[in-house]
């Protein structure tokens, strides 16, 4: 296929481009096999460059000789263009939903994309998962490292090198990963240091209507528990659902068969029914005549803040069970590719300040959605404009930042990184520039060989130049666990997204750069002012001492 065989028009002049908050512009329209371009005229200045993948929805108006695009994005801007002639509408609006719907991985923009101060290959090595094993192997010896996946034939959604116990060799994990729905056997997520309890996840056990056992399944799970001690399965259905799955060859762990463990069931809710609720509430968010009374009546029918509240509760159970309770815990759902990354993740930010820092919560994404496997190109194929109403879409990357977004309202010096970071992070799962999430597993990536074509974006959030705009100028270390409150008070709408384009944010933007600018004045004061004091004598000691 050529993208030249979709574009049945390639400009047009007298273009009027209109957007939210932002004064119309007049200009010649462009579209490549990638982009949509507008320059203004007459000075030619580009007002306009939009990747073409970002596109949600394509509405068009005609109206006697000339007609009008909008053109509803995946990261939730809205575009308006009106454009003379109409076939030159209809043209144009048939050649962006041909480019936006061109599902061929190969075919996306990052595979083009070269940026000349990146190489390839940058990035893309910053966070292996050996290094998080060397971490734990520092702190304890009852892990270790397996290449059961070397080649995918165990678990296709796996990496080729996951954390099983020390003490079952892999023909016993490749046995369990049989017992496992699509071979998602229990891995490690995460070591909690402060009292040696592990945090697992994987995917249901295919236990059926017969109640089926495994024994190399029961045995990798009871060799993490010495005699005596107890830990918590986190399952993210509810009882009834977790039953009706035992009927179609799913299920949950018997207590017969798992005697040290016990079951807390915790719905998240996910598919059809979290985008769903993601819709509603951009739609609410982009009705301008709303009332009062009706705008928090649509925000509470959209019930996208219970959503959040339900992830952060259920992190919080799995932080509790390890940091309180002094328990491992397993968490799954029914694939362990979505609601179970969402609760295994947040409780590692909740837990471990190493997370909570720029790098540390990179290697965090990498580890606990990109190469464990959630689904991206499936659940961002559609943002909450499309009017195709697949089954497969699901925003809950999104959730997993809302609740961070959170986490950093709550916690304002606690995060390394500020929200800017959470909006790079969102429109770049949605439409992006680098490969980073591109695919659904590692195994595909591997097959389009996306990590030899592309840029990852790790290598260009960590240019110097570009880095210092994600980081919280308010950052302070913090080691403690931070316990977040879930009540509903504390729950907010995260307008820097949700209405980032509908409102004014000229002046939060200068504020926030004044806060940079004076964090770092003071930070090069109390730093001159150390240099200038003169050095102690080592040989005196304090008043108390002498």
């Amino acid at each position: 296929m050529e993208f030249s065989e979709l574009i049945k028009t390639a400009t047009v002049e007298n273009v009027l481009l209109s957007r939210s908050g932002l004064p119309a512009v007049r200009g010649t329209l462009c579209i490549t096999s990638h982009h949509l371009l507008l320059s203004s005229c007459p000075r030619g200045d580009v007002e306009l460059w939009l990747l073409i993948r970002n596109v949600d929805a394509v509405e068009k108006r005609v109206s006697g000789s000339s007609g009008t695009i909008t053109l509803r994005c995946k990261d939730l801007k809205v575009l308006q263009l009106e454009i003379p002639g109409m076939e030159e509408c209809l043209n144009i609006a048939s050649s962006i939903e041909a480019l936006s719907s061109v599902d061929s991985v190969m075919m996306m923009y990052p595979f083009f994309y070269r940026p000349p101060s990146l190489r390839l290959e940058q990035g893309w090595q910053l966070f292996p998962l050996e290094r998080y094993f060397q971490r734990v192997a520092s702190q304890t010896s009852q892990w270790r490292l397996s290449t059961v996946n070397r080649d995918f034939s165990t678990c296709p959604s796996y990496p080729p090198a996951v954390i099983v116990p020390a003490a079952v060799g892999d023909d016993t994990v490749t046995k369990a990963a049989r017992f496992r729905q699509g071979g998602r056997f229990p891995v490690l997520s995460y070591f909690h240091p402060k009292n040696g309890t592990a945090l697992l996840r994987s995917s249901q056990p295919l236990t059926g209507p017969n109640r089926r056992r495994c024994r190399e399944d029961e045995k990798l799970l009871g060799t993490i528990l010495d005699e005596g001690e107890r830990g918590f399965i986190i399952d993210t259905r509810s009882a009834q659902a977790a039953k009706q799955a035992r009927m179609s060859g799913g299920g949950t762990e018997p207590k017969s068969s798992y005697p040290q463990w016990r079951r807390l069931h915790r719905a998240l809710d996910r598919g059809r029914a979290l985008q769903e609720s993601f819709i509603r509430l951009v739609e609410a968010c982009s009705d301008p005549s709303l009332s009062m009374d009706r705008w928090l009546s649509r925000l509470e029918s959209s019930r996208w803040l219970g959503h959040v509240k339900a992830a952060l509760s259920t992190a919080c159970l799995a932080a509790q069970c390890l940091d309180r309770e002094d328990s491992n815990v397993l968490v799954h759902g029914a694939e362990g590719t979505d609601t179970t990354l969402l609760v295994t993740a947040l409780a590692q930010l909740i837990l471990d300040p190493s997370c909570r820092t720029l790098e540390g919560f990179q290697g965090l994404l990498e580890r606990e959605w990109i190469e464990a496997g959630h689904p991206f190109q499936l659940r961002c194929a559609r943002s909450a404009s499309s009017h195709a109403r697949g089954k497969q879409e699901a925003p809950l990357f999104l959730l997993f930042l809302d609740c961070v977004w959170q986490l950093s309202r709550q916690f304002p010096f606690s995060l390394e990184f500020g929200e800017q970071l959470l909006l790079t992070l969102f429109d770049n799962a949605y439409a992006s520039a680098y490969g980073t999430f591109l695919c659904n597993n590692e195994k595909e990536r591997s097959l389009c060989k996306v990590k030899e074509s592309t840029h990852s974006l790790w290598a260009w959030l960590n240019q110097p130049e570009e880095k210092q705009q994600f980081l919280n100028p308010l950052y302070s270390h913090n080691p403690l666990v931070i316990w977040p409150s879930v009540e509903p008070q504390s729950i907010q709408l995260w307008q820097g997204l949700f209405l980032r384009w509908i409102r004014p944010s000229q002046h939060l933007d200068e504020a926030w750069v004044e806060i940079q600018r004076l964090v770092e004045g003071n930070i090069k004061e109390s730093t001159g002012k150390r240099l200038s004091q003169p050095l102690p004598d080592p040989t005196a000691g304090t008043e108390n001492e002498r």
